[in-house]
């Protein structure tokens, strides 16, 4: 997936989970932060960051922040949208006969049902941007919902299941559970998997203006 209309500028704070201030030719700006997760070890001060311009002349902020260049000089897509865009791409190279995204499922809405012949699949996507030591780690701030997706995808009846994880930097291919942060969400991981949930990790390259994956 590709963005427009995108500029660099420097990270200052972040008053909120939704907005942040950065600086872009000398100028403060209130850009909206496309993430609700904490991004402690990304969003610091100084930080080079990207901004994705919107056309909206309702919208209070001009810019949505999208990526960010950490500390290691890893670039990071932090845009929670763009994960399933770049999974539905990924999904239309794999020969399934349907697609059906926002699926209906028991008490959740899943991201996506996927059906190719007479096997259908339930899939949910979640995005990786917390990297220790080349490994990804999710999730990076608790999540209620990412547990109760998890429990509805063990307990799928006539479906395969299965958790995706995109990756959204360069060089990481595996995704951890973030015990010290969401204990819930580890346990709901460990049971998935022995339920027989399949965990899939979708590699993925990372452009200031574009997130694809790696085939």
């Amino acid at each position: 997936m590709r963005y427009s209309n995108v500029i660099p500028a420097a990270f200052i704070d972040r008053p909120n989970r939704f907005t942040a201030h950065v600086e872009i030719g000398g100028r403060a700006e209130t850009v909206h932060v496309k993430n609700t997760g904490r991004c402690r070890e990304l969003l610091l001060p100084g930080a080079e960051v990207w901004l994705s311009g919107s056309d909206n002349p309702f919208r209070k902020t001009a810019y949505d922040l999208i990526a960010v260049r950490k500390q290691n000089g890893l670039l990071v897509n932090i845009d929670s949208q763009a994960p399933n865009a770049v999974a539905r791409e990924w999904l239309e190279t794999q020969g399934f006969d349907l697609i059906r995204p926002e699926f209906r499922y028991g008490e959740s809405r899943l991201d996506f049902m996927m059906r190719r012949g007479n096997e259908q699949f339930l899939m949910e996507v979640k995005g990786c941007t917390l990297e220790r030591e080349g490994i990804g780690w999710f999730p990076d701030a608790p999540t209620e919902r990412g547990t109760k997706h998890l429990r509805e995808l063990a307990g799928a009846s006539g479906y395969t299941p299965v958790l995706m994880f995109v990756i959204q930097m360069d060089g990481v291919t595996e995704v951890r559970g973030n015990l010290e942060t969401d204990p819930a969400f580890c346990e709901a991981l460990e049971d998935a998997k022995k339920a027989g949930v399949k965990i899939f990790f979708l590699p993925c390259h990372v452009e200031p203006d574009q997130l694809s994956f790696i085939p």
